[in-house]
């Protein structure tokens, strides 16, 4: 198939998928939504989500130092206790991504067997990419190398080598685990609203346990804490984007204009306000015309960034480092996906890992609705295989490219060139540590604004992103909300960013992630469950004799070409118009 063709399901496809795939129910996405006053919401899950909010938001402004105490607590006692548990979790997420790319199941095609590409190879990756990490590698491919540089943890204790060690670990939290995890999501969600018409939200992956009941309390339930993992996700990411971008703009005020420009709370809300204002124009452009180009345009602008940084930095060490870095993690990995501290301290108490591994594993499932289900609405036309390759691999070794040109030439700074980056980071935070690291280089200044604008660029398509998301949930899966619904939530997840950094700053973020995290990642256990059941099904039906007729009489009719795997089983249908098309795997 071409792959910039836009989706045109054919009638015949249509109906097939829906006569042979979808269950039997009489209930649509969103039927029974209220419509009012340019809102399309469901009746139970809109308003409780938005009470609830409403509430975290005045007590936290209200209690004020005691809410900063209470996240402290929350923090370390969910880090002490539950650590294990998100360690284990991640890694059977990550085992059942890849089972059902290499099993039988891998060659199911998300949407049934007609289903075409909506968008092209290359403005897929871009959107699931600037939705997936954008921000988060900007505000840490620096800071946390030279961190674990200083530092790196009980799992490597006293190695010689601490820039390795610092790079496999940052390696770690960014790889193929927190993919793992976005493509299981994204993978659950579009198998059950593309494969059997259910609406796109999360209580629809429990379709084979719970049945009609999707629709009643059971599925109000998950929508809700899908909601507030979504946001609370979003928020983090938020929140850690616009301090960066005050640490560069101060950098920049100093450097340019010596100007001081402000750092603290107060500013960075301020910048939270204005930057949410710009998102709204992006939420109003919709998904075709403001996501898709400003994620083309953040790729863009990351490309031009690392090419530069490689360029003008130590390239040779730089490669160096990136191939030995892979080894390392590579090798590092089995035993590092599953250590706890287990024999590192007391029982009970919050360690090394808490602040980095925990935060990260519960930051990446509280962040994976929003993710998963943004690459679940751009994915229409691939296969199972596809989709577990893409996600999980192409977007990690970005990733790994991109951390060993800023942290490698972060560390060549740091060891050949006399810097204090590790200094820097301890007393004035990980924020700073990417404009820092550009003074060691050349035309720092033009580093340092390309920097600051693709971090703006990407909280844009985040809050865009996140908007598009939540309005899927709240409005009972309903594929197209009205744009005032989009604005409503981008503005309110602006203000909940907000509103968590006067909170408390920074571990007020980390705590409402891990906080969030924890139990939607038992919902996601039950999910890889729920899948399992849905794909078994799914190839069941492939194989039945009722489609092997229906096949053959098409087939008969000449109306469709039909393109199996090699057991036979069916994968592809298209029309006879598109036979000279090469066909993808």
């Amino acid at each position: 198939m071409v792959d910039d063709e836009q989706e045109q399901v054919g009638e015949l496809s249509e109906g097939l998928q829906v006569e042979l795939f979808h269950p039997e129910s009489d209930r649509a996405p969103g039927d029974t939504n209220i419509v009012r006053w340019g809102f399309d919401v469901h009746p139970v899950v809109f308003p409780l989500s938005l009470a609830l909010i409403i509430l975290f938001v005045a007590v936290t402004v209200l209690l004020g130092s005691q809410a900063e105490a209470a996240y402290q607590w929350l923090f370390e006692t969910i880090n002490a206790y539950m650590g294990w548990f998100y360690i284990l979790v991640v890694n059977i997420f990550m085992i059942t991504i890849l089972f059902f790319a290499f099993s039988k199941y891998g060659s199911i095609r998300i949407g049934g067997v007609q289903a075409e590409k909506e968008f092209s190879d290359f403005s897929w990756m871009a959107m699931l990419f600037s939705a997936g990490m954008g921000i988060g590698l900007m505000f840490f491919s620096v800071g946390e190398p030279m961190f674990h540089f200083a530092d790196a943890g009980p799992f490597f204790g006293d190695n010689p080598d601490s820039a390795q060690a610092a790079m496999v670990l940052t390696f770690f939290h960014w790889g193929f685990h927190p993919w793992a995890v976005y493509g299981l999501v994204g993978l659950g969600l579009a198998f059950f609203s593309f494969n059997r018409g259910l609406p796109l939200t999360f209580r629809s992956i429990f379709w084979p346990l719970l049945g009609e009941r999707i629709y009643e309390w059971p599925g109000h339930f998950i929508d809700l804490v899908t909601v507030f993992a979504t946001l609370f996700g979003l928020a983090t990411s938020l929140g850690l984007g616009v301090t960066q971008i005050n640490a560069g703009l101060n950098f920049l005020g100093t450097e340019v204009a010596g100007t001081d420009v402000p750092v603290g709370t107060v500013p960075q809300v301020v910048l939270i306000v204005l930057i949410t204002a710009i998102a709204t124009l992006s939420v109003a452009a919709g998904l075709d015309k403001g996501v898709r180009r400003l994620s083309e345009i953040n790729l863009y602008l990351m490309f031009g960034l690392l090419g530069f940084v490689l360029l003008v930095g130590p390239t040779l060490y730089v490669m160096s480092g990136f191939t030995q870095n892979l080894g390392a993690y590579l090798i590092s990995l089995p035993e590092l996906a599953f250590f706890t501290e287990a024999y590192t301290g007391q029982p009970g108490e919050a360690g090394w890992q808490g602040a980095w591994t925990i935060f990260y594993w519960g930051w990446w499932i509280a962040w994976s609705p929003f993710v998963g289900m943004f690459i679940a609405r751009i994915s229409k036309g691939r296969t199972v295989r596809e989709f577990v390759l893409g996600v999980l691999i192409l977007p990690a070794m970005f990733s790994f490219v991109w951390l060993s040109t800023f942290g490698g030439a972060a560390i060549f700074a740091e060891t050949q060139l006399g810097g204090s980056l590790a200094a820097t980071v301890s007393e004035q935070g990980v924020e700073i540590a990417m404009f820092q690291m550009l003074t060691y280089y050349p035309l720092a200044i033009v580093s340092a604004l390309i920097a600051t604008l693709l971090v703006v660029t990407f909280f844009v398509t985040s809050s865009d992103s996140g908007s598009l998301v939540i309005d899927h949930l709240t409005s009972g899966g309903k594929h197209d909300v009205p744009r005032t619904q989009r604005i409503f939530w981008a503005l309110t997840e602006g203000a909940v960013a907000a509103v968590l950094l006067v909170g408390g700053g920074l571990l007020a973020l980390q705590t409402a992630v891990i906080a969030t995290g924890l139990p939607f990642a038992m919902i996601l256990l039950i999910m890889c469950y729920t899948v399992y059941l849905g794909l078994r099904e799914e190839h069941k039906i492939l194989r039945s004799d009722e489609f092997r007729q229906r096949i053959q009489q098409m087939t008969e009719e000449g109306e469709v070409e039909i393109i199996t795997t090699d057991r036979e089983t069916v994968r592809q249908i298209r029309d006879r118009d598109d036979r000279e098309s090469p066909s993808d795997d």
